[in-house]
């Protein structure tokens, strides 16, 4: 990219930034190529700033990314494992040696995976190639977070109270977490994104949580180590995004507010965060630049405070050594791009900017769209996305995914599917902007958290910014209203039903393009009978309905459950793999998109999407109990994942909400309870095996056997 120091001074003084000479110590390595160690959305935002640069990219792929957009955003493309991580994006050397191969000057690990193994930023630079991020020394101290609160504490950053030492033994923290007090915090001691993350309510659940904690972290981080602190109930969380050079500055970007979180997962990010006085923004920001100069920091890393939701104290939490999920949102109030940032830094250049330079504007949301069930516990799923229309991007609004209509969302991977983040002038503006965006993002396929979103975004405590650790919860029951299906929703489902009926008659020769009038008069000009009246089933959330639709002559008419029948006329169609239509009911006109595949019918509207299944009058008996559902004798996943382990075997006794397996899928780890006392009498499965969603893994004598067997 660049030939000499002249030509970087050059590039550097036409963008209108910092050109501070070079130190004597730091060579200028340009970097022509760099190789992502990662996949998914994060890989094809590197590229992206890579293609802006000029700088080649070469891409990792497992078997389940073959064919994944980033692999073929990529200049190149280079298989690196099966689809599991641990054999493919987390096999460092394998990933080293294609750098090598292909002549990468530089490595990007994005965030996850690799991104803060300090052995593999070490590996890198004994290699000859440049780690876009810290160094190991700052990644091994800063992630592991009983060293990291020494360091912080002797550097002046306030800590939070707790037991950050070596003896990791059951009695040692049982001893420390009496002194602490609970409920606690159990944390991993490396990694994050809340994982191996547990709180224990009380000294009785205490074991439990810890072994779930070391479970889930050895599994994500080679390591079961974890520290205890004192758990705060209403906290917000606050972090700061810093930067730092070869040459020993560092800067802050003013800080993000990541509250709102479900399993200790952030949702919905904003920058800045709100209510904070200018005061304490400066003071969040300087400790943060403490933090990263405490450890020889290089490149981009987010320092992470609990902040008190009363009186505005704060403490270290934790410092991500990365590029963090919700960066976008900086960007847009900083006008930079931080890739870009990582990028230069990491090939000798000194800061961009300097304090006094980075200037911040206005307000921007970052909401992560996923695949998952916030009704049944933001469990996670799998599946394929059989149609997905976005917001139209500009430059208040942002798209960052790494999926297209069509791919799988894997088992094997995180289960975000996109980040929307909208930037406006104020923090009311990028709001109104988030929620209306969001009632465009259309998804069918999966389950996924968009109707979540918008009702969040759309809550009165939010919009006040009355945000912290524990809105979910404090707020479940208005987040979390009965779902109510409509006559006017349940009719709209019919009419898609008989758009789609007719359209497959005719084999499209009315609707393929928007036809005024009245399609479903058109539709009867082409039967022999005109009187008729048809049958409508529709389940939505464990609840039927039935909608029938009677024609006579030239009316059309429409009732639910047997009310009250009501006029209805179709005034515009559009289908492709979608049907976009017009809806008038007793004079009311509303538009809404809607898609049918495999008897799953998805109604989009401004509020959201709204799922049936559409059932035959047979579904009326119910084979309920061949599925495995409906005794209580059967034990499946909620989810699709992985048997990891397998706690029970044939003839074993159990009672009500003992521990009977553990299933890993997205990272997260799920135990299946037993739903009664009884006795285990066969098992379906074997350790490591997948498993699909609803299928039985665990059957339990039935009762009457049981009684026999007395």
């Amino acid at each position: 990219m660049f030939k000499h120091l002249k030509t970087v001074n050059n590039f550097l003084s036409h963008l209108h930034i910092s050109t501070r000479p070079a130190h004597k110590n730091v060579t200028i390595q340009p970097i022509k190529k760099i190789l992502i160690a990662n996949r998914g959305e994060i890989a094809c935002r590197v590229i992206r700033t890579a293609k802006k640069l000029g700088i080649q990219s070469v891409a990792v792929y497992s078997d389940a990314d073959k064919n994944s957009m980033h692999t073929l955003m990529a200049d190149e493309a280079y298989r690196v494992g099966t689809a599991s991580s641990s054999d493919s994006y987390l096999k460092s050397s394998v990933i080293l040696d294609i750098a090598k191969k292909t002549n990468c000057q530089g490595i990007h690990p994005g965030y996850g995976f690799l991104s803060e193994n300090f052995e593999f930023s070490e590996q890198c630079h004994k290699e000859g190639v440049i780690f876009i991020g810290p160094p190991g020394s700052a990644i091994r101290d800063m992630g592991i977070k009983s060293t990291s609160k020494s360091i912080m504490a002797a550097a002046g950053v306030p800590i939070i109270n707790g037991y950050h030492g070596e003896d990791q033994t059951d009695d040692k923290l049982i001893e420390e977490a009496d002194k602490i007090g609970f409920p606690l915090m159990i944390k991993a001691i490396r990694g994050g994104g809340g994982k191996g993350m547990r709180i224990a309510e009380s000294k009785e659940k205490f074991l439990e949580a810890l072994n779930s904690a070391r479970t889930e972290s050895a599994k994500s981080f080679g390591d079961s180590s974890v520290l205890l602190e004192r758990y705060v109930r209403s906290p917000r969380h606050v972090e700061v995004q810093v930067f730092a050079d070869q040459y020993g500055d560092a800067v802050y970007l003013f800080e993000r507010d990541c509250s709102v979180q479900r399993r200790h997962q952030k949702i919905i990010e904003e920058a800045p965060a709100p209510g904070l006085s200018e005061e304490l923004r400066r003071n969040l920001g300087e400790a943060g630049v403490r933090a990263a100069k405490a450890v020889g920091y290089v490149g981009a890393g987010t320092v992470e405070f609990i902040l008190d939701k009363f009186d505005h104290s704060f403490h270290f939490m934790e410092m991500n050594t990365r590029l963090q999920v919700e960066h976008p949102i900086t960007e847009m109030i900083t006008n930079t791009d931080l890739v870009e940032w990582q990028i230069r830094i990491a090939s000798g250049e000194p800061l961009p900017l300097t304090q006094d330079q980075i200037k911040r504007k206005g307000h921007a949301f970052e909401a992560r769209i996923y695949a998952e069930n916030p009704r049944n516990g933001f469990l996670p799923g799998a599946g394929k996305l059989r149609h997905l229309s976005t917001p139209k991007a500009d430059k208040n609004v942002r798209i960052e995914t790494g999926v297209r209509q069509g791919d799988e969302v894997s088992v094997h991977y995180d289960p975000m599917i996109a980040k929307l983040v909208v930037w406006g002038e104020d923090r009311t503006s990028a709001l109104n902007l988030l929620i209306g965006k969001l009632g465009e993002y259309q998804i069918a396929g999966l389950d996924t958290n968009v109707n979540f979103l918008i009702d969040l975004a759309s809550h009165g405590h939010f919009r006040a910014g009355n945000v912290h650790t524990g809105f979910i919860d404090e707020h479940f029951s208005s987040l979390f209203p009965p779902i109510n299906v409509t006559e006017e929703l349940a009719m709209k489902a019919a009419a898609t039903l008989f758009l789609n009926e007719d359209n497959a008659v005719r084999k499209n020769s009315n609707l393929k393009a928007l036809t005024k009038g009245d399609p479903f008069l058109d539709a009867l000009r082409y039967r022999v009978n005109h009187d008729f009246v048809r049958e409508y089933f529709l389940e939505m959330d464990g609840e039927m309905f039935k909608v029938e639709l009677k024609s006579s002559s030239d009316d059309i008419q429409m009732r639910m459950n047997g009310g009250a029948w009501r006029n209805v006329k179709v005034l515009l169609v559009h289908c492709d793999n979608r049907c976009t239509i017009q809806l008038d009911i007793d004079g009311d006109i509303s538009s809404f998109s809607s898609t049918l595949y495999n008897g799953n019918l998805d109604i989009f509207a401004a509020d959201g999407r709204y799922s049936f299944n559409v059932k035959q009058p047979k579904f009326l008996t119910s084979n309920e109990e061949a599925s495995g559902g409906g005794n209580g004798n059967f034990v499946a996943s909620p989810m699709p994942g992985v048997l990891e382990r397998l706690l029970v075997e044939p003839d074993d006794e159990v009672k009500k909400g003992d521990n009977l397996a553990v299933i890993i899928a997205m990272k997260m780890e799920h135990v299946l309870k037993a739903p009664r006392d009884g006795v285990v009498k066969s098992v379906g499965a074997k350790q490591g095996d997948s498993v699909v969603k609803g299928k039985p893994i665990i059957q339990l004598t039935v009762e009457e056997e049981e009684e026999e067997e007395k």
